[in-house]
C-alpha cells in the first residue's frame, strides 16, 4: 500500500497533511495582513504628523517674516530705544574711516547699568528654618 492512499480515522493521509498546510497558509495570510494593517496605521498616523508639521513650520514662517519687517523694526527701535536713522551729516566715506578710528568715543548722555548674570545664585535672604515637629513624625 502507497503511503499516499494510507488511511486515517477514514481519511486519506494526503489529504491530512495538505489540510494541514492550508490551515498553516491561512493562519500566516492572516498574520501577515494583521501586521500589515497595523504598519498602513503606523504610516497615516506618521503622516498627519509631518502635516502638523509642515502646517506649524508655515505659521512659523509667517510670523518671522512679520518679526522681520524693516518698517516694524523701525518702529520699535525708535519707540523703545530712542534710535533715529542717521542724519546725511553723520555719514562716512571709505577715505575718513582711519581719521574717525583715530577719535575718541564720546562717552554716554546717560550711564548704563549693568546687567545681572542669571546664572548667579542668590544667598537666601534669612536662612531656612530648621525641621518641625511633623517633619520629625514623619522620620
Amino acid at each position: 500500500m502507497n503511503w499516499l492512499n494510507k488511511r486515517v480515522r477514514g481519511f486519506r493521509l494526503v489529504d491530512l497533511v495538505a489540510l494541514g498546510l492550508l490551515t498553516v497558509l491561512i493562519l500566516g495570510v492572516y498574520l501577515a495582513k494583521t501586521v500589515a494593517g497595523r504598519e498602513r496605521t503606523e504610516i497615516a498616523r506618521v503622516d498627519r504628523q509631518i502635516g502638523e508639521e509642515r502646517a506649524r513650520i508655515r505659521l512659523l514662517q509667517a510670523e518671522v517674516s512679520h518679526l522681520e519687517q524693516p518698517a516694524r523694526i523701525e518702529r520699535l527701535s525708535e519707540a523703545y530705544l530712542g534710535l533715529a536713522p542717521v542724519s546725511i551729516k553723520r555719514e562716512a566715506d571709505v577715505e575718513s574711516l582711519p581719521e574717525l578710528a583715530r577719535k575718541p568715543l564720546a562717552t554716554p548722555a546717560t550711564a548704563v547699568a549693568p546687567t545681572p548674570d542669571p546664572t548667579a545664585v542668590a544667598a537666601p535672604a534669612e536662612p531656612l528654618p530648621g525641621p518641625t515637629q511633623l517633619a520629625e513624625v514623619a522620620r
